[in-house]
């Protein structure tokens, strides 16, 4: 029986790894010019179900599913109709951003009620950023390749992490405003210090700190180290030679009852 449980245990391990940052070259094209996206939709939906507290923000999947609307379909039918290489660098980084959280709300919408995102997936796999969701401009993408083949590669920019959401609790938060080109450094700004605020993100006591597991994942992203990047948006309690440990909360990121 040992031996079964170690080869299971050596097959799902590589399951658990964050990916690189790969670039698809297809998707490294833009248009200079003012040719815009709209994301009212979007912002609909989350002006309507998304409720910032405190510490965290939550997403009402109940009542969303409940009401029967279509609002996140048809959101995602109009950005999938768009070839984002027609746009200004500034116009698709909002649009791969919103395109990924909204496919995010649509699979827990589809899939309600669960426990966690983790419970998504094929056999042998570790949440649902594997499986192939759109098709744009005739390529079919996974959560994964707008994150780690697109976004991250193209603007190296750490403070993605901040505005990827993957609907849970340990995640930086959903906000309730929708990525557009105009806005798109206020929100990294907010998401930023928003989360590395919170004990989620940055929890320090003593010579003890315990930081997201993102911080652990995505390390190589934070330039000129995760300690630096962390203290820049430190109100206090700065990030020094504390003994680190990481750790992520995966419960779905609605409030429990």
């Amino acid at each position: 029986m040992r031996k079964w449980w170690w080869l299971l245990w050596c097959v799902t391990l590589p399951l658990w790894a964050a990916p690189k940052s790969d670039l698809w070259p297809m998707w490294d094209a833009s248009q200079s010019g003012n040719a815009t996206i709209s994301h009212d939709r979007w912002q609909q939906v989350l002006s309507r179900y998304v409720s910032v507290e405190q510490s965290q923000s939550y997403f009402d999947y109940g009542k969303y599913k409940a009401s029967g609307q279509t609002d996140i379909q048809q959101y995602l039918s109009t950005l999938t109709a768009i070839d984002p290489r027609g746009f200004s660098r500034e116009e698709q980084f909002a649009y791969w951003v919103n395109l990924y959280n909204a496919l995010t709300v649509q699979l827990i919408i589809d899939n309600y009620p669960l426990a966690s995102i983790t419970k998504l997936g094929g056999f042998f796999q570790f949440g649902p950023w594997d499986d192939e969701l759109v098709v744009i401009a005739g390529e079919a993408l996974t959560l994964n390749d707008i994150e780690h083949r697109i976004l991250r590669p193209i603007w190296q920019e750490p403070r993605i992490h901040y505005a990827v959401n993957c609907a849970s609790l340990g995640c930086p938060d959903l906000l309730p405003h929708a990525y557009t080109a105009q806005n798109t450094e206020t929100l990294l700004e907010e998401a930023a210090r928003r989360f590395i605020n919170s004990d989620k993100g940055v929890l320090i006591n003593g010579d003890r700190a315990v930081l997201s597991s993102i911080y652990d994942w995505y390390g190589v992203d934070f330039k000129p180290s995760v300690k630096a990047h962390v203290n820049h948006y430190r109100r206090d309690s700065l990030l020094g030679d504390h003994r680190i440990d990481y750790e992520y909360d995966w419960d779905l990121n609605q409030r429990k009852p």
